[in-house]
């Protein structure tokens, strides 16, 4: 059995219609920025943050059998977002626990680069009955349900039984609270290749450019698909694009050097996630140290586009493609991977 498998099939082969999320790229742009820092100053100044992150237990009532950490060193984070500002959102779901995006942060065991691979939301899986439940007592449903079914442990487990990966750690982000991030680093330069309107009030209108952007703006931008061509991959660009103007201002614009606006910067970014009950955003600096945006890939698991099963709309998984990539993820053999299967870099 594999990712994608746990002895089950797939049928179709139906056009693709990808679910790109918004909320994880930039959970990683959090742990990448804050990597940035460096330096004995960084560590001794990010002590006092990591006590004042939220945690949970992500892990909690997990079986024994998990996927096995293979080689030390090297570590993987499953980013899941949410969005409690989302203008989309009805009334009476504000404050639910909503889960917009799961995606697998891989660091390789030098930690020179890192690989987020997207996870999608509709990805029709075996969700597992219980926490500690063999991978193959569950129910096929959208991987999106396991949050429902058991909340964090629950969709931790769902992951690892899909992908055989073992999950190091969790960082759950509030991606309305990336307004704030961004603001505390006096906005960002992206690049809009056609002029739109926003479909959310106020309605505001992105010129074809370079447009500077403040929090607000850079949010309401990443959330535009329907007027693309592309649809949702244009969503994905632009969330790429939104994680690496992130870091290249964190890391440009004395944000790093400035004690007063590190403080704001930290802050926001303690405020937007949380976080298991090990992760350590000292360790992270330390291990991130040599990582840049340059070294950061983005990665979809494989997928054979959306079929209709049991009434709802699914993506289906191409189970040796899928296999391939979560293997080499679990061997740390990531650079061999890519080198076989290349990825255009944005």
């Amino acid at each position: 059995m594999g990712p994608g498998d746990r002895g089950h099939t797939y049928p179709g082969r139906p056009r693709i219609r990808p679910r790109w999320g918004r909320i994880a790229l930039v959970a990683g742009a959090a742990v990448l920025v804050l990597a940035l820092i460096g330096g004995i100053f960084a560590v001794n100044y990010v002590s006092g943050i990591d006590n004042d992150l939220k945690r949970t237990n992500a892990f909690s009532g997990l079986s024994a059998d998990r996927p096995a950490k293979t080689v030390e060193g090297a570590f993987n984070i499953l980013l899941v977002g949410s969005d409690s500002r989302d203008p989309d959102t009805k009334d009476d779901e504000a404050n639910a626990w909503r889960a917009d995006t799961l995606m697998i942060m891989h660091v390789p065991a030098d930690h020179k680069s890192a690989q987020i691979v997207s996870i999608p939301r509709d990805l029709w899986v075996v969700v597992p009955r219980s926490n500690d439940a063999a991978c193959s007592d569950g129910s096929r449903a959208k991987i999106n349900a396991s949050f429902a079914f058991g909340g964090l442990p629950r969709a931790v487990h769902t992951v690892e039984c899909l992908t055989d990966v073992h999950i190091d750690h969790v960082m759950a982000i509030d991606f309305g609270g990336f307004k704030e991030v961004t603001d505390a680093l006096g906005g960002v330069d992206l690049k809009v290749e056609q002029t739109v309107t926003s479909i959310h009030r106020p309605y505001r209108v992105f010129k074809k450019g370079m447009m500077h952007m403040d929090g607000a703006q850079a949010l309401d931008w990443v959330r535009q698909r329907k007027q693309f061509s592309r649809g949702d991959f244009a969503r994905m660009q632009h969330q790429q694009d939104f994680l690496k103007a992130l870091m290249d201002k964190a890391s440009s614009s004395g944000t790093l050097t400035n004690p007063g606006k590190l403080d704001s910067f930290l802050d926001a970014v303690a405020k937007a996630v949380t976080v298991d009950q090990d992760f350590s955003l000292k360790d992270m600096v330390l291990q991130f140290r040599s990582l840049r945006g340059d070294n950061l890939t983005f990665l979809t698991s494989p997928n054979k586009g959306s079929e209709t099963i049991a009434g709802q709309s699914v993506v289906v998984s191409d189970r040796e493609k899928a296999l391939a990539l979560f293997q080499a993820m679990s061997a740390d053999k990531m650079a061999e991977w890519m080198a076989a299967n290349p990825v255009e870099k944005s």
